[in-house]
């Protein structure tokens, strides 16, 4: 990977199950793949979308940690669903996570991986750089 390129990896957060990294830091951008309800072993998690949600945002948290940022800084957040049925509940747990209101976009796929209900990837603001969101 270039140098100006960092690679970010925890152990907090759920497990890339493919050629690619949890996060990249580039320049004062910290850019997240998604994040998906599954254990450290990558086992999709049991429960409801409120559930899988919350394990979904505390691993985006886990992961801005180990790459020197919180979720305070995320800018955007690009969501996918299995069904739009369930976008009132993810909505509800979302929100307790995102109090500062990110620009977002919310789309329903056919299928996920692992054939997930939900993912969450983002961008976010190192914290070396400028004031919180």
């Amino acid at each position: 990977m270039s140098s100006d390129l960092t690679t970010v990896s925890t152990s907090q957060g759920c497990p890339a199950i493919g050629p690619y990294s949890q996060a990249v830091i580039a320049g004062p951008y910290v850019f997240l793949s998604g994040q998906i309800p599954i254990d450290s072993t990558g086992k999709p998690l049991k429960g409801s979308i409120a559930d899988k949600t919350h394990a979904c945002c505390k691993s985006v948290q886990a992961v801005l940690s180990a790459a020197g940022s919180d979720i305070s800084r995320v800018a955007k957040v690009t969501v996918f669903l299995d069904d739009m049925k369930n976008f009132a509940e993810f909505n509800a747990v979302y929100e307790t996570y995102f109090t500062h209101k990110p620009a977002r976009s919310c789309v329903a796929v056919k299928t996920l991986p692992k054939n997930l209900e939900v993912e969450i990837e983002c961008v976010a603001l190192t914290n070396t750089n400028g004031p919180r969101l």
